[in-house]
């Protein structure tokens, strides 16, 4: 197939554009210009979700009308993902008349199917996250699961979509498409969710007006469509469904790139909403993770949220692309410190790309004139060719798993050979021996090396890919990546230009620390001493995951008196080894086959050299340690809550 379609979420219109947000576009942007030099017809979709309760909330309090606070927003997103250069083809807005024409026809297609039917719903309704729970789910019977955040009762008539009829056929889908939800361990976790059960779904609501209205054939306008249909369908909307199907021969779509946090709607609603329709299932749903900054979560309160535009301005746009998508393995949570930005900079970027650029420029002009050639290449660099096609023939694999840190870890493969072949040849020596064709072929050598390497970081880094490839005098583009990656020729004889250094050190952070606020004395009156607690909001609560593992291995630490080391089952895709000092309560044999609880999102320590992942819960009074533990079995990876 020779088209390729790319989303990412279109972003709520709720807050301007972050990191997450960032990260989510890059991603899609590198996968969109990857396939244009694979040759393929790409779309590649972005935009803005603008309808809701909580965006008719928001509007209220900043004393502007739904359609003027969306307008606002909305323009945030554009403006940044314009100034990033992100090669979008459309930008969608919910608010547009052919996406709602597109949402009621859908509507009407499932109702006329019986796939939607009219009720009454009562329950725990979450407008942040727009989402329904049962009190079982809350916590404290009053807070959002999900966000913390008090619920309300809600009681109202409402449509409802035949979730639970698509349970069996969500799975066999999920069986047959190994690659349909990536990372394994989100897939894993989807089949879970489903397997437990799937009740039918409440999609309309009456409580508010800011929406898509159910289509005039139903002949109840006092029904607005759930936001997450109305969002959802805007994959195929923008397509021209429910139009002109000017651009439908895109779907499906090759990757949906999501954050986790919307990896259920993404991944049960939406495929059922489509099973419904009788339309193609998307190819791959891929979810990242999320961004901490230097090791805490962002919140606008620490003053410690990561402004995308602003770390791009100081350290450059291109380096920041870099960074996001080399430093974090897709599907996990990655870390934003600035030391860390400068290290890959000023290390990778730098030391070896840029100056493996700046070693041949200086070598060629200094011994032929700039005058570069391959004719001599084969002759002395056989073996070294040889590694670079076969590290070139996995990146595919990679870049097709979503896997991109790993295929940058492979492209810098093939800069290292580069670096490693100039220390081992000693060029300079070389010329002193009157050894000039060896050096003719090792600058040939590096040379292709390099445009290989401009070629393939033009999904990531393309303005800098294209000064390389000026540099060496050739184009990119889709034909030369077929000429130089696919069928490994050789550049043509060229005369290397002159270029200043791609990377400039960076000697120190060039963003201000977050602010440091004055601290104030405050006189407290003393407390009795059960009093003197650290008190802690709701939300910090719920940064603690506490989940219910079962132990199923223990072993003694050699030479601690106090360390078992145990092997727990959460359901997760691994076990997790935590380092634990219960030796003196617990043996192994008392301890295999038992149920804990687990801290479950601990950063990983070391003792005695062992990584430990997470905490076992226990309690110590002067009867000795005890560990928390379950009433009764409870199923692993359960939240405790």
């Amino acid at each position: 197939m020779n088209k390729f379609y790319v989303t990412t979420p279109i972003y709520y219109v709720n807050d301007v554009p972050h990191i997450g947000h960032a990260y989510t576009t890059i991603i899609a942007d590198a996968l969109a210009n990857y396939a244009k030099l694979q040759g393929k017809e790409a779309f590649f979709l972005t935009g803005t979700d603008e309808h809701g309760q909580k965006i008719e909330e928001a509007a209220k309090k900043r004393d502007k009308s739904p359609a003027e606070y969306a307008d606002e927003i909305s323009s945030k997103f554009k403006e940044l993902w314009d100034e990033f250069e992100i090669g979008y083809d459309k930008f969608i807005r919910t608010t547009e008349e052919d996406h709602k024409h597109g949402v009621q026809l859908a509507f009407k297609k499932m109702y006329e199917k019986g796939d939607i039917y009219k009720g009454e719903y009562e329950g725990h309704y979450c407008v942040s996250c727009e989402t329904f729970f049962t009190e079982s789910q809350l916590v404290d019977k009053e807070f959002c699961p999900e966000c913390g955040k008090p619920t309300n009762l809600l009681k109202e008539e409402s449509y409802f979509f035949r979730l639970s009829k698509y349970e069996k056929p969500l799975l066999e889908w999920i069986e047959n498409n190994p690659k349909a939800i990536l990372p394994k361990s989100r897939r894993n976790e989807v089949v879970k969710f489903i397997e437990q059960g799937l009740e039918d779904l409440s999609i309309t609501r009456t409580s508010f007006s800011w929406g898509v209205k159910t289509p005039k054939e139903i002949n109840d306008s006092k029904h607005v469509v759930y936001v997450w249909l109305d969002a959802l369908m805007n994959y195929v909307t923008a397509l021209g469904y429910g139009k002109d199907n000017k651009n439908i021969s895109f779907w499906p779509a090759n990757y949906h790139i999501i954050g986790k946090d919307i990896l259920r709607f993404h991944a049960i609603f939406w495929p059922a909403f489509l099973m419904s329709l009788e339309l193609p299932m998307p190819l791959c749903i891929a979810a990242h993770g999320w961004w901490t900054r230097d090791g805490e979560k962002m919140s606008k309160s620490k003053g410690n949220v990561v402004k995308p535009k602003e770390v791009a301005d100081a350290y450059g746009l291109e380096n920041f692309r870099y960074f996001l998508l080399r430093e974090v393995p897709f599907g996990q949570d990655g870390d934003f410190a600035q030391k860390a930005l400068i290290g890959r900079i000023n290390n990778d970027l730098g030391n070896d790309l840029g100056n493996l650029l700046n070693r041949i420029i200086g070598m060629s002009h200094k011994y032929f004139d700039g005058n570069i050639e391959s004719s001599l290449v084969k002759t002395y660099f056989q073996n070294e060719l040889t590694q670079i096609k076969s590290i070139i023939n996995g990146l595919d694999d990679y870049m097709s798993e979503v896997q991109i840190n790993k295929y940058l870890e492979d492209v810098w493969k093939i800069i290292s050979i580069g670096n490693k072949i100039i220390e081992t040849t000693q060029p300079w020596t070389k010329m002193k021996n009157n050894e000039e064709d060896a050096v003719k072929a090792l600058l040939g050598l590096v040379a292709n090396l390099l445009a290989k390497v401009a070629l393939l970081v033009y999904p990531i880094m393309p303005k800098t890919a294209e000064k390389i490839a000026s540099t060496l005098s050739f184009e990119i583009n889709a034909q030369n990546f077929s000429k130089y990656i696919k069928n490994d020729e050789m550049l043509s004889g060229f005369v290397i230009e002159k270029t200043p250094p791609l990377f400039p050190k960076i000697e120190e952070p060039l963003l201000a620390s977050e602010p440091v606020l004055e601290p104030k004395i405050v006189v407290k009156p003393e407390k009795k001493e059960e009093e003197n607690l650290n008190v802690i909001t709701i939300d910090q609560f719920f940064q603690t995951q506490i989940k219910i593992g079962k132990i199923v291995d223990a072993q003694e630490v050699k030479d601690s008196k106090k360390l078992l080391l145990l092997q727990i089952d959460i359901a997760e895709e691994k076990t997790r080894q935590v380092v634990a000092g219960i030796k003196e309560y617990y043996s192994p044999s008392d301890l295999i086959g038992t149920q804990i609880c687990l801290v479950a999102n601990l950063k990983p320590a070391k003792l005695m050299g062992l990584t430990s992942e997470g905490m076992v819960l226990a309690a110590k009074d002067e009867n000795g340690l005890t560990l928390i533990r379950p009433q009764r079995e409870v199923k692993v990876g359960t939240k405790v809550s």
